[in-house]
């Protein structure tokens, strides 16, 4: 079997330890046999214990940057992680009505670092709801973004599926709520859109070396849909990739460390 070399433009922030953020996702897309380019949002200077500052990007400029790839280069996909603000999401959403002819819209709704700094403003959380989730194809909360976005406190799989439908009702195409923040041995994540529901089960590797995890799997994602894949099959890959990642992480850091993104890996779906 044979995958283009799909484009994947990622608009998100910085990652100063380089675990997470665009640059996670350029490994990621590189790693799978995609293309990655980038319009940055935010510099964080941040290691695997946490974040210690954010120095946000000019709304203006963040478009520029999109609108200069895309004039060239163009994208299959656009991938979206850290938005920071609503001028940001106001830049981004503009940007994307614009230009997005044939693009497929992959919004993963960064929110709050695995060490607890808030990455998405709260007066930004309305913008996003009502300016961009509209325009995404497939949306990949975790449960505590999903319950930021909801209201619904998620503690098992019924709350994860409501949770999931209450989004899906906002606008996007479809919804992958990852269930990692649930307690017990296995691990499930929830594809739903308006054709139904699919769960993904995997069996939890315990480990601190989780940073990134979020940003991986949805450019990871993106890559497969760049590449031509359908939906259910390019989640498939993806979650292969992250757990093989995490089996491969490199041990670095105090904290929640990196994953083994260049790990060598098959870029041809598995079978489900």
């Amino acid at each position: 079997m044979s995958l283009k070399k799909g484009r994947v433009l990622v608009v998100a922030g910085s990652d100063s330890s380089g675990g997470a953020g665009v640059q996670a996702d350029i490994k990621t897309i590189t790693a799978l046999g995609g293309y990655a380019a980038t319009a940055i949002t935010a510099l964080t200077a941040q290691n695997t214990t946490g974040v210690a500052s954010v120095q946000p990007i000019e709304p203006a400029f963040v478009a520029h940057q999109m609108k200069v790839v895309l004039e060239d280069i163009g994208a299959d996909v656009l991938k979206t992680g850290m938005l920071h603000s609503a001028p940001v999401i106001e830049a981004v959403a503009g940007v994307y009505r614009m230009m997005s002819a044939g693009m497929v819209y992959v919004l993963d709704p960064v929110m709050i670092a695995k060490g607890g700094h808030r990455l998405l403003d709260i007066s930004a959380v309305d913008a996003l709801k009502q300016r961009l989730l509209p325009l995404a194809d497939l949306v990949t909360p975790n449960i505590p973004e999903a319950q930021a976005l909801t209201g619904i406190r998620i503690e098992g799989p019924e709350q994860m599926e409501a949770a999931a439908k209450k989004i899906l009702d906002f606008g996007p195409g479809s919804v992958l709520l990852k269930g990692g923040h649930l307690k017990g041995s296995q691990l499930y994540d929830l594809l739903v859109t308006s054709l139904g529901s699919e769960w993904f089960e995997t069996q939890r590797i315990v480990t601190k070396h989780t940073h990134g995890t979020g940003c991986t799997l949805a450019s990871a994602i993106a890559t497969g849909l760049a590449q031509g894949l359908v939906l259910d099959k390019a989640i498939c890959r993806a979650r292969e990739y992250v757990l093989k990642a995490i089996r491969n992480a490199p041990g670095f850091g105090a904290g929640h460390g990196p994953l083994g993104h260049t790990h060598t890996v098959s870029i041809f779906p598995p079978k489900k």
